[in-house]
């Protein structure tokens, strides 16, 4: 199993929720942490949770609606002179659930499309290449299991092109160790999914971050969170290597 002691980790959306909750998990892990947030002060929380587990973090700050935010976030955190060699893209944009799918505007996908596939990537493009040339590195996607719904036809377009180029740009690191991954938190009681979910927040620990600590070299799988809920650690690393495998 990887052991992550030490290592610096990117984590999007990390002010709430799934990012929150992850946040805090990697902490207790050893893991040094980059919190992202769309503002500093949504950060000064799990920023201080953090520091107080004994572990490095520094916060930084973009809109991913704004590419050149996200670029200007980059420059920042190579100017940290560590190296990220994991990253969590856990943030996401629900835009909207239109009940009058056929009225669906085009802003829905635009804005989906930046926050939720091409920030992603970009973040992808620019720490993999370094992560390729130190022989390793993690990096897991958060995707949705939404089918079948117009409703939400932005938010699930947008999901499914960033498995697609999960998917394929994990054909070019398989055998390595370095893997990129997706992973998917399942319906839960969090500010985006809503009240009604069935699933506590609570329950993708360790499932959500499984990804960042199998060391089979395969990339490209599909890890649902949900799988791993109420296992430890190792039992989970162990289901998923065994159970998941690539799909190359």
């Amino acid at each position: 199993m990887t052991d992550v002691k030490g290592r610096w980790a990117l984590i999007t959306g990390a002010a709430r929720g799934i990012g929150y909750l992850t946040a805090r998990f990697m902490a207790k892990q050893g893991c040094n942490l980059i919190l992202h947030s769309r503002s500093l002060e949504h950060t000064k929380k799990v920023f201080e949770e953090v520091k107080a587990d004994g572990v490095e973090a520094f916060a930084v700050e973009a809109d991913l609606n704004d590419l050149s935010a996200v670029k200007k976030m980059l420059a920042e955190i190579d100017a940290l002179n560590v190296a990220v060699d994991i990253v969590l893209n856990n943030a996401g944009l629900q835009i909207a659930y239109r009940t009058e799918y056929f009225g669906t505007p085009a802003s829905d996908y635009l804005v989906s499309f930046n926050v939720n596939t091409i920030a992603p990537m970009m973040i992808c493009y620019h720490f993999m290449p370094k992560m390729i040339g130190r022989g390793f590195g993690r990096i897991l996607n958060t995707t949705s299991g939404i089918r079948l719904e117009p409703e939400q036809a932005g938010y699930s377009a947008s999901k499914a092109a960033l498995d697609k180029v999960t998917i394929d740009l994990g054909k070019t690191v398989q055998g390595t160790d370095v893997m990129i991954n997706l992973t998917d938190p399942g319906w839960c009681r969090t500010d985006l999914g809503g009240p009604n979910a069935p699933n506590a927040p609570e329950s993708v620990i360790p499932g959500i971050v499984v990804g960042v600590f199998m060391d089979d070299k395969k990339s490209g799988r599909f890890l649902g969170a949900q799988h791993f809920a109420g296992m430890s650690l190792e039992e989970a690393v162990e289901k998923a290597e065994k159970e998941f495998d690539s799909p190359y």
